[in-house]
């Protein structure tokens, strides 16, 4: 494709496209919110629900699973589900959201003396007591900076070098990738105007000549003009869809940079003005407010479809959960979420019924991580089943930083805490593990499909992510299936039986996911990529729960 470069807007976005070095490091890798997905054609509607022998698709095998079951008593097993906020309205949860019957709704008054007023989907441990949620927080880095910062370059940062030398030596680390994250999003954003001011005075051209406010990419295709401007502007757009940037993924982006800027790396912003409480009191419980839902809900509405939308109201998706109550706790922000909050969402959750918590959430700093591993501990004394995703920074996380984690000391792992990796539909070895996706021998348990699931979110809505967020529910779904079925079994029953269960594809050699973008894939066997080298499996884990319950 050759475009003169006149117009000097065009040279630059130009530039930008056809650079790997400048593009494919800021633009495609970073800005997008959604994980792109890595298959090449669409995935099968409801695929995470299908069967690799009846279907040919490395689903969980949900529906057979229901085929072995079928006319077997269930008990309603409750799920919470740590996240950003639920929908609780929407057609296909509304059905399947748990209620607090010791609660009586909008009375003002903790009528079951469990420390939250008028709790009675859940808790949101992110809003203040006024109702005003929190919608952004700063990255734990952004914290650690300004902690860090204020000790070690004060009056006191000579002395306290020398007696604090584990402390200064993190300071320094930290400074230097707090300080390499600012510049390089400044510097991407700015790319990213350029790109968006070229995309945006192409389209306005496009509109003039074409005499209309909108457009298609057929409408692109069909111009025919001796116009030189217009033809630049023409396939400049073409050249952007290529690359997957339209109108749509400019909006987000806008409001990625933005967020970033004004609050993750922004060391003057303070969420906690709004919560009201005292963020170093790591005993505090009792603060935030019961608006399940918050500012942004569509990353939590999407894991809880996942993982028990409605199955016999013949709309939407199917979960796979079929009889459980999805408790809410909102804790996670756009930003960081904080160990403070993240350890009362698990006592919370704990306390009031849950026996299965699904946390697909993630940050490579930790700095109270105690105060989890506390409440992860209680969690495994009271026999409730943790499900975390792995994250999606393509990383080994055998040798890099996930929190929470199962590690609650330096010899100790709990045994009630299954990791998750996202996988695809399709056994293709290319395309098989997610390309975001975490992993590592070690630190994740199993995959779980987390390419390209349809799912709920806000407003009625049904929307298609990828993420290891996804990869989670589905281990979260099938666990509570095990449960509803089995409930005699105990938490670390269930992960045993997840992970001796899960589908092995033996010989598979597959695309070792790759943090560089221009990097050469490395071929490695899958179960080089996980602990039990498998796929979750519905139907295989209730034929051997099966056997358990006849022991």
């Amino acid at each position: 494709m050759k475009i003169k470069k006149t117009n000097p807007l065009y040279a630059v976005a130009l530039g930008l496209l056809l650079s790997p070095v400048a593009f494919a490091g800021s633009v495609t890798k970073t800005f997008i919110p959604a994980v792109a997905a890595d298959t090449t054609q669409p995935a099968p509607a409801n695929w995470f629900n299908l069967d690799p022998e009846q279907n040919k698709i490395q689903g969980v095998s949900t529906e057979r699973a229901y085929e072995y079951l079928k006319n077997r008593p269930s008990q309603t097993v409750v799920v919470a589900v740590i996240d950003s906020g639920i929908d609780i309205d929407h057609e296909d949860l509304k059905d399947k959201i748990w209620t607090n019957e010791k609660e009586v709704p909008g009375n003002g008054i903790d009528d079951d003396k469990n420390g939250y007023v008028d709790d009675v989907h859940g808790w949101n441990f992110i809003g203040g007591k006024d109702g005003r949620p929190v919608a952004y927080d700063t990255q734990e880095l952004t914290r650690l900076y300004v902690a860090l910062k204020d000790k070690f370059e004060g009056p006191q940062a000579a002395r306290l070098q020398k007696k604090e030398k584990e402390n200064y030596a993190l300071y320094k680390q930290v400074k230097a990738e707090f300080e390499k994250e600012l510049q390089e999003t400044k510097a991407q954003y700015s790319q990213f105007q350029q790109l968006n001011d070229a995309y945006q005075t192409a389209s306005g051209i496009v509109k003039q000549h074409l005499n209309r406010d909108t457009f298609t990419l057929q409408d692109l295709e069909n111009i025919s003009t001796t116009d030189q401007r217009v033809n630049q502007a023409r396939m400049l757009i073409l050249s952007m869809a290529e690359n997957k940037l339209t109108a749509d993924v400019f909006k987000e982006g806008e409001n990625y940079f933005l967020s970033k800027l004004k609050y993750h790396l922004n060391p003057n912003y303070n969420s906690r003005d709004i919560v009201g409480d005292d963020p170093t009191n790591l005993k505090e419980r009792n603060y935030g407010n019961n608006d399940v839902k918050g500012s942004d809900a569509e990353h939590g509405t999407h894991v809880a479809g996942i993982i028990g939308a409605n199955r016999t109201n013949n709309i939407g998706i199917k979960g796979i959960a079929d009889n459980v109550k999805i408790m809410v706790v909102r804790a996670v922000p756009d930003g960081d979420e904080r160990d403070k909050d993240v350890a009362n969402a698990i006592y919370y959750a704990v306390d009031n019924g849950a026996r299965v918590i699904n946390m697909s959430f993630g940050k490579e700093y930790s700095p109270n991580k105690e105060a989890v591993d506390e409440a992860v501990k209680y969690a495994a004394s009271k026999g409730v089943l943790l499900v975390h995703a792995a994250g999606n920074s393509a990383k080994n996380i055998d040798n890099a930083n996930n929190f929470p984690t199962k590690k609650v000391s330096a010899k100790k792992e709990v045994k009630n805490w299954i990791e998750v990796g996202a996988s695809a539909y399709t056994d293709s070895a290319a395309v098989f593990v997610g390309d975001f996706s975490n992993y590592g021998k070690n630190t994740v348990d199993v995959f779980a499909p987390g390419v390209d699931i349809y799912s709920t979110v806000p407003d009625q809505k049904y929307e298609a992510n990828s993420g290891t967020s996804m990869a989670a529910p589905a281990t979260t779904g099938v666990s509570a299936l095990l449960l509803s079925y089995y409930p005699n079994l105990t938490a670390e029953q269930v992960r045993d039986i997840i992970m001796k269960s899960t589908v092995k594809h033996k010989d598979l050699k597959v695309n070792k996911p790759s943090e560089g973008a221009s990097e050469k894939a490395e071929v490695v066997p899958f179960d080089s990529l996980s602990v039990s080298g498998g796929v979750v499996n519905a139907y295989e884990a209730v034929r051997l729960a099966e056997t358990m319950a006849r022991k």
